[in-house]
């Protein structure tokens, strides 16, 4: 893997997470505390982000978590952190369609 392959796909990420919207960048910002100029920058592939900006797109998103397992060749990591969102959200709509069924009985 080179500096460029890891800038483009921290970007895709964001952009799978976010979009490719305004409402990405300032996400992004709020995630991080860097500057648009940065996030532009890292939305756009130009840049990467490192060290504690890292830390937070991981803690904020889940693709730039499983992005970032995948290229330090965790991808086990990666499907199980993939495993446990999935079951979130099965729980989440088992929950909603329980909450449906009971409104209508």
């Amino acid at each position: 893997m080179n500096n460029l392959d890891y800038r483009l796909e921290i970007a895709a990420a964001l952009k799978r997470e976010l979009g490719g919207s305004h409402r990405a960048i300032k996400a992004t910002m709020n995630w991080t505390g860097a500057s648009e100029r940065t996030t532009k920058n890292w939305l756009a592939g130009t840049h990467g982000p490192a060290g504690v900006h890292l830390i937070e797109l991981m803690r904020h998103s889940d693709e730039v978590a499983e992005t970032v397992l995948t290229l330090c060749g965790r991808s086990e990591v990666a499907i199980s952190l993939e495993l446990a969102c999935l079951r979130t959200a099965l729980v989440r709509m088992l929950t909603t369609a329980d909450e449906i069924i009971g409104a209508e009985t």
